[in-house]
């Protein structure tokens, strides 16, 4: 089992640099549980990178469903972040339901129909984002409260839609829109007119108005405020104010890829992390 550990380190620490580094900011006897969880969201998330077609897309998902269920026998074992994940829910009984949703939640990733609207990107971002700041949280067995609730509910929406404003370029070069339709729509602008790359104004309204909301969703979550174990859950959420900052840049090319430096990642989270005790 400390061989399969040690898989998801080296697979968070090439696939999520974010995350790694918040995890060096867990205590060292919940580090690799933490990173077995964020492993699962790793080969979870990038399944559409690696399918050309819905079909394998969704075979995957199920055989996820299945091993988290107990049904997946030997092909288990084959799996070093499925024998990790298990071995962590079994030892801290994480909610199964809480994971098989983010399995059905990144179903939407393998088509390329639009996010119709911005309750249901929220509801998609609560499934993946919020729940995996969620469950990281629970791995720490942090004090709860209605003060960690509110900063990992709004904190983890706020980091969602950071992460699908990052993600924009790539998503419409790849024929996907998870800008909601209805959002767009306000702006005088049509799905299409993202997939086909058009620099029209109306879709640097239509990201200034998403990333506005997001903004919000950060002032109103508090997660600075939260101390003790429960931080270093919440320790990416550091990084979403500075990038809505950069991202303010992409008002004059919405297709161009903007992201934080690593430096800037790694000092970011210290800070934050300073603060937070």
């Amino acid at each position: 089992m400390d061989e399969a550990y040690r898989y998801c380190e080296a697979l968070v620490r090439d696939s999520d640099k974010e995350r790694f580094l918040a995890s060096l900011f867990v205590p060292a006897d919940r580090r690799m549980h933490v990173l077995a969880l964020y492993a699962f969201n790793i080969e979870i998330a990038r399944i559409r990178d690696v399918v050309h077609e819905p079909l394998p897309g969704e075979i995957r998902l199920q055989w996820w469903r299945d091993a988290l269920a107990g049904q997946g026998h030997g092909e288990v074992a084959g799996s070093p972040v499925a024998a990790a994940l298990i071995d962590t829910m079994e030892r801290f009984e994480l909610p199964r339901d809480a994971l098989q949703a983010l399995i059905d939640a990144h179903g939407f990733d393998l088509y390329d129909d639009p996010m119709g609207s911005l309750d249901e990107l929220e509801d998609y971002v609560r499934k993946t984002s919020v729940a995996l700041i969620g469950l990281a949280a629970e791995l720490l067995r942090p004090f709860k409260s209605t003060e960690l609730a509110k900063a990992i509910e709004a904190g983890g929406i706020a980091y969602g839609l950071a992460a699908v404003l990052r993600a924009f370029p790539r998503h419409a070069a790849r024929g996907q829109v998870y800008v909601p339709r209805d959002l767009l729509s306000r702006h005088g602008v049509s799905p299409d007119d993202v997939t086909a790359g058009h620099k029209i104004p109306g879709v640097s309204q239509a990201l200034a108005e998403l990333r506005d909301h997001a903004q919000r969703q950060l002032d109103d979550s508090g997660f600075a405020r939260i101390g003790g174990t429960a931080a270093a859950a919440l320790l990416p959420l550091g990084l979403v104010g500075p990038l809505l900052k950069k991202l303010r840049r992409q008002d004059d090319d919405p297709f161009a890829a903007i992201d934080l430096p690593q430096w800037r990642k790694q000092w970011v989270l210290w800070q934050t992390a300073r603060r937070q005790r």
